[in-house]
């Protein structure tokens, strides 16, 4: 078989077109070094994650592959890269042909995450979005005034900062978002005039592959942005070792990003990690409301988002009736073929997740947690579960579980509730529903997260805004504006007359 070839035996083909499975159109399934793909001597297979059928099989980067990639990176930050207005014309072309390309990229996120149509599509229109906001940024990155006039005899001196691009920029992405964190890694950088070299997730490399198609078509140079394929232990690990990467940029477990820091030493980072993200709901909120934004929130791409409710603190008084609400809403979210259009939850990124999942849900209610509703798994397939009675030590509570799980915790005071959202090595984001503005306020000061979102849930996000954690969620910033100022170097330049 030949390297990059599809790969579905008559058997999976048939298991593919019962599940509904589209015939993919799929891109390029080889790295990418200065716009020609490269084979390497090892080979690794996409999964169709419903069914399990292997859909493509991918050639890994080999380790001299890795270091030409960053050797015609160096050469092309080195030569310039096209003029801010050219940059912000590119990543406008991309967004365009994103958008012609919709229903092949959809096809592809649905088949190698299990993600729903609906998330697929959502996907897609928030890549749009980051693009868009990438491009405006492109065109408008300035440092500022200094004022010499506070020192006693310089007032005479002018001083000013530039903002000018790092270097090589490596993003190292994560499975759970193969469209829009890819974009939020690679576009602030190719905005500010980075080159780029992307190591996409093994287990989804088939859409950043056909992103970096349309980069090219859209006139980007190509050896601005490299992709190289394979896994973190290998290809990542090639990755840092090599001296001229001048940044990293990367979105993954809290594990790995403590291995990532220390191979970048005194080179700059922005690292996205862990999370147990907490969501509160005080007494006075509206029940209907929160339930349906927390149920969201939890559950939605099978609860595989690092900022999704894994902690819901409910008031006492309301508590019961919090919970009702959520079972509700999650009953309501059909968990199952992500090629239905009915279907709400899909299938996690692999068995052996479900797996440990409901491992973790049965220790729970082993001592003495209460199912409140799923629990159940088939495949990949991780039922909306919501549990009740915990104490702490219990696994799904105290680590990241990755899942459709929720817990709910009542609590007396909202100190008690803070004080418990906090309790956690993780700070990425919170949330709390109240009609209290004062109560609000005094939370989101004393919550210890990267973002707090009064009256919604801990995953609500915009792409435009700061997103970022504290503690051992990482730190650095995402959103175009702000990953902009991650990317480039502060340079001042002073003139005295």
């Amino acid at each position: 078989m030949t390297s990059g070839a599809p790969i579905p035996s008559p058997a999976m083909r048939q298991a593919l077109e019962a599940a509904g499975v589209p015939t993919l159109r799929l891109p390029f399934l080889t790295s990418l070094v200065d716009g020609k793909a490269v084979t390497g001597e090892t080979e690794f297979e996409v999964l169709e994650k419903f069914t399990r059928a292997p859909v493509a099989r991918l050639s890994e980067a080999s380790r001299a592959q890795v270091a030409d990639a960053v050797r015609v990176a160096q050469r092309a930050f080195e030569t310039g890269a096209p003029p801010p207005h050219e940059r912000a014309k590119i990543l406008r072309r991309v967004g365009a042909l994103l958008d012609r390309d919709r229903a092949r990229f959809a096809a592809l996120i649905v088949a190698e995450t299990g993600f729903t149509q609906a998330d697929a599509a959502m996907e897609i229109d928030r890549s749009i979005v980051t693009l868009q906001l990438s491009a405006e940024e492109a065109t408008r990155i300035a440092g500022e005034m200094v004022p010499f006039g506070a020192s006693p005899g310089q007032q005479d001196r002018i001083g000013f900062t530039l903002r000018v691009p790092v270097g090589v920029v490596c993003a190292i992405t994560p499975f759970n978002s193969p469209l829009n964190t890819v974009l939020h890694k690679i576009t602030p950088a190719l905005a500010a005039g980075n080159a780029v070299l992307l190591k996409p997730s093994n287990l989804t490399p088939l859409t950043p592959a056909l992103l970096c198609e349309l980069f090219l078509e859209a006139g980007l140079p190509p050896a601005l942005l490299g992709l190289l394929q394979g896994a973190g232990d290998t290809v990542g690990r090639y990755l840092l070792e090599e001296p001229a990467i001048a940044f990293y940029a990367f979105t993954g477990s809290t594990r790995v990003g403590r291995i990532v820091q220390q191979a970048a030493g005194l080179r700059r980072t922005q690292l996205e990690l862990g999370s147990i993200a907490s969501t509160i709901v005080c007494a006075d909120a509206d029940l209907d409301r929160a339930a349906a934004k927390i149920a969201n929130a939890a559950f939605r791409k099978a609860g595989q988002v690092c900022t999704s409710v894994q902690r819901l603190y409910a008031e006492r008084g309301v508590a019961e009736d919090v919970a009702a609400r959520v079972v509700a809403e999650a009953r309501r979210m059909p968990a199952g073929n992500p090629w239905k259009s009915e279907t709400r939850i899909g299938p996690m990124i692999t068995e052996a997740a479900a797996e440990r999942t409901v491992a973790w849900v049965a220790e729970a209610t082993g001592s003495q947690a209460r199912l409140l509703t799923g629990g159940n798994r088939a495949g990949a397939v991780m039922e909306p579960t919501l549990l009740g009675g915990l104490r702490s030590g219990m696994r799904v509570l105290d680590q990241e579980i990755f899942a459709p799980v929720l817990s709910i915790l009542p609590f007396d005071e909202l100190s008690e509730a803070v004080a418990g959202a906090n309790a956690t090595p993780y700070g990425l984001s919170a949330g709390i529903f109240t009609r209290d503005i004062n109560a609000a306020m005094r939370a989101a000061k004393a919550l210890r997260f990267g973002a707090v979102h009064i009256n919604e849930a801990s995953s609500a996000r915009g792409d435009a805004m700061p997103f970022g954690g504290v503690k051992e969620s990482g730190f650095g910033r995402e959103g175009p504006q702000y990953a902009i100022r991650e990317v480039t170097e502060e340079r001042l330049v002073t003139i005295n007359p």
